[in-house]
């Protein structure tokens, strides 16, 4: 029995090390520094967690990846169980395991307590007063309020003055600016939806800041910062005080909305973003697409992003980027007053990078470094030369995810649910790895954003997909035609 349980050790701290490998520290740190090998046994692994959240997130996110990891370390693994262990629960030491011994009696846990489910306790009140009262000591409610106060930090130069206004924007910025002068709750909550560098983020940010400068209690977060924060709640038992601090802010700001994942965490915004709309105070959410189109979102919380102001920002037309570059060069100037972009070059420019705001600053930086790092003027062949990966002859067919979620779903017969579902049955395996393959060819998507568009898979199971399309299409005349079919079939 020693032996065993010294090798599944071993295995458990090879796993561990290929998954912080592949996921990075940060995010390997959020989910599994607190994960323990209990037993490992008969081709069943146990792990412990310390909350259910916990145990939640992994079992959506990771238990492919995990079972994955322990197979190629031992073969015979079949079943992966997690368990919540209490949060004083001593370790139990292997002798006693192997000796048969009864585990210790779990403590009750506070965070079993059924106040956590939602707002609507009977201690409330006494709840936001004791947070309130706590921020001038040094207790774990104190530190709790002052850590959510803080936010994520503010950029100075996103600003309403330095943000260009033109028709793909005008009525964002009109929203964005009545919400910031304060008044009557009118737009709640705004939603603002864009494609990446289109000024989602500089819009909340430049009503954050004019809001935080009248006094006003403002809380700027990403979505991946609120999972943080609420996790980091629920890991200190704290999550009462964390949440009686939101219901204190006067604007919440949540940017990156797509990325809000794990069940208990979006119950957990469901319950803030009702408790602030009804004590009229302001919510301002951002996200890559429409509250309908958050297939990973719970039908509540699309329900109730929807029921505000919903504002798309378009890409800009040839004007509105001829009048950000006019913006930015005289922005330049005051830090290289001998800067200078011709005219015509800045036609050119704007007429072919076209995508979006963030492209056309990028483009301008290396016209500036190359003017500034080899003393050349700016002309149009040096333009055409420095920007030649960024310069597109024509603007090709928007190809979303959703899109090929719809076109794959028909022409196999198989629903979007069922793409997005764990089942594993060839009837769907094979439709789920050609819409990631298609996916993956089609659009500038990354693998990790791909897997969570696709019921929040790892992105290794995205590239093993890919791969095996790849290899089948191949040495497989009929799937490689269906592959071409599907691909008129969506740039139709």
């Amino acid at each position: 029995m020693q032996v065993q349980e010294a090798t599944g050790s071993e295995h458990w701290n090879r796993v561990k090390k290929r998954l912080r490998a592949e996921l990075g520290d940060d995010v390997f740190s959020s989910w599994f520094a607190r994960v323990d090998l209990e037993e490992h046994n008969d081709g069943t692994v146990r792990l412990s967690v310390p909350t259910r959240f916990l145990k939640q997130w992994i079992q959506s996110n990771y238990n492919e990846r995990l079972m994955g990891l322990w197979k190629g370390e031992c073969d015979n693994v079949h079943k992966i169980e997690l368990t919540v262990r209490g949060a004083m629960r001593p370790r139990q030491p292997s002798a006693q395991v192997a000796a048969g011994l009864p585990a210790p009696k779990r403590p009750k846990s506070s965070m079993s307590d059924p106040r956590m489910d939602g707002f609507c306790d009977s201690n409330s009140v006494a709840a936001a007063q004791a947070v309130t009262a706590a921020l001038g000591r040094g207790d774990n409610a104190g530190d709790v309020a002052r850590d959510v106060l803080q936010g994520a930090a503010l950029d100075p130069k996103y600003t309403f003055d330095t943000f260009v206004e033109g028709d793909s924007n005008r009525l964002a910025l009109a929203a964005a600016r009545q919400v910031a002068a304060g008044g009557a709750v009118t737009f709640n909550p705004l939603y603002l939806h864009a494609s990446v560098g289109l000024g989602k983020t500089h819009l909340m940010q430049a009503v954050a800041s004019k809001v935080r400068a009248s006094g006003r209690k403002v809380l700027y977060l990403t979505a991946e910062h609120f999972m943080y924060r609420f996790v980091s709640a629920l890991k200190a038992q704290s999550a009462l005080a964390f949440k009686e601090t939101l219901r204190t802010i006067d604007l919440l700001l949540i940017d990156d909305m797509q990325f809000l994942h794990g069940k208990q965490v979006q119950q957990e915004f469901c319950h803030t973003l009702n408790a602030l709309i009804d004590g009229a105070r302001q919510v301002i959410v951002a996200a890559d697409r429409a509250p309908s189109e958050l297939d990973t979102l719970d039908d509540r919380v699309r329900s109730r992003l929807s029921g505000g102001l919903v504002v798309g920002i378009q890409e800009p037309d040839f004007s509105l980027r001829r009048n950000i570059l006019t913006t930015r060069v005289t922005q330049t100037r005051r830090s290289y007053p001998n800067f200078d972009v011709p005219e015509p070059v800045l036609d050119y420019v704007a007429k072919h990078v076209a995508s979006s705001g963030r492209d056309l600053e990028g483009a301008l930086n290396r016209l500036i470094a190359h003017n500034q790092l080899t003393n050349q003027p700016i002309t149009q062949e040096m333009a055409e030369l420095t920007l030649r990966d960024l310069i597109r002859s024509s603007e090709p067919r928007r190809i979303k995810i959703e899109d090929i979620q719809r076109v794959v779903s028909k022409h196999y017969n198989v629903t979007k649910a069922d793409l997005l579902s764990a089942r594993r049955t060839r009837t769907i395996v094979r439709p789920r790895q050609i819409a990631m393959f298609l996916a993956k060819v089609m659009t500038p998507r990354s693998l990790p954003e791909i897997g969570r568009r696709f019921g929040n898979r790892d992105h290794t199971t995205v590239l093993h997909a890919v791969r095996k399309i790849e290899e089948l299409a191949r040495g497989d005349q009929a799937l490689a035609t269906e592959l071409e079919l599907l691909k008129r079939m969506l740039d139709a």
